[in-house]
Parts: C-alpha cells; sequence; structure tokens
C-alpha cells in the first residue's frame, strides 16, 4: 500500500543508521514490526498472575515421553 507521510528525517536517518537498513522502506517497516511486537509483549505482560495452572502438571514427565 503507498501512502505519503511525513517523519523526521533526522529519526529517520538515525533508525537507519542503527538498524543497518538500505531503505526508508525497510526501515519504516522494520519500525512498525517492533512496535507490533512490543504492544504484544505488553498485553502477554499483563497476563502473569492471572491464569490459574495445574499443580499436577509434569512438564519433565512429558520430556521423556518423546
Amino acid at each position: 500500500m503507498k501512502m505519503q507521510i511525513e517523519i523526521d528525517k533526522e529519526m529517520l536517518d538515525e533508525a537507519m543508521k542503527l538498524g543497518n537498513h538500505t531503505s526508508k522502506k525497510a526501515t519504516v517497516n522494520a519500525a512498525i514490526k517492533e512496535y507490533i511486537a512490543r504492544k504484544k509483549r505488553a498485553e502477554i505482560k499483563e497476563l502473569f498472575g492471572s491464569i490459574d495452572y495445574d499443580p499436577e502438571y509434569d512438564y519433565k514427565q512429558l520430556r521423556q515421553a518423546r
């Protein structure tokens, strides 16, 4: 999808250098991918302590079954 947006040139140049990207497109796509990953990790962190686990679950026994 083609879009036209204004991006701070200094920030884009710095991101290109830090990420070793050769194009603006690659830099922006990597930044969006990283943003999405961070948001998903934040959602997962919210689940900590809210999920009950089975105290009878034995992961070591399952490893030996293979």
